[in-house]
């Protein structure tokens, strides 16, 4: 309360706070997308080790059809995620990253962080429910994504503003 900040401490201008704040809001919807790649690819990682290690009717459930197909489609949509924001850090990097696409990588990349980790305790079975296994602690924390920088409906509605309809 009553903190008094010099004048010659003021960085940029006194009324343009929501502008900078704004100007930025790209840079860290990426930021966010960077990071619910990241997520998504270290719980399919950790469903991975789990899945070779426990055994259902005498075999690892890596050996079963569907638990392949589930590893399969999470690996694709990774993959896939990555290029599409390894992309958009080549347009900021050349400042040509627009809000609409910044949007679109947040909102793609944080839910599908949260596909995958959804997936990720279904395939750990009663165990991905338990604090004890790191699944667990990623589906938790993996919720957060799709509000921080704005929720996936903000998101929704900026990238529809771009397409002019």
């Amino acid at each position: 309360n009553e903190v008094k900040v010099p004048k010659e401490n003021l960085l940029g201008d006194a009324t343009g706070g929501f502008y900078y704040l704004m100007n930025m809001l790209a840079q860290e919807r990426l930021t966010n997308a960077c990071g619910a790649v990241a997520g998504a690819e270290a719980a399919l990682q950790v469903t991975i080790d789990y899945v070779r290690e426990r055994k259902a009717f005498d075999r690892p459930i890596s050996h079963f059809q569907n638990t392949r197909f589930k590893l399969a489609e999470m690996r694709t949509q990774i993959d896939v995620a990555q290029v599409f924001v390894d992309r958009c850090v080549m347009d900021h990097n050349q400042k040509k990253l627009t809000p609409e696409v910044a949007a679109e990588a947040k909102l793609f990349t944080t839910e599908l962080l949260g596909r995958v980790v959804d997936e990720g305790v279904q395939l750990h079975g009663g165990w991905g429910y338990m604090w004890e296994y790191p699944i667990c602690k990623m589906y938790a924390n993996a919720r957060i994504q799709r509000i921080f920088a704005g929720t996936s409906e903000i998101m929704k509605e900026i990238i529809s503003r771009g397409m002019k309809l």
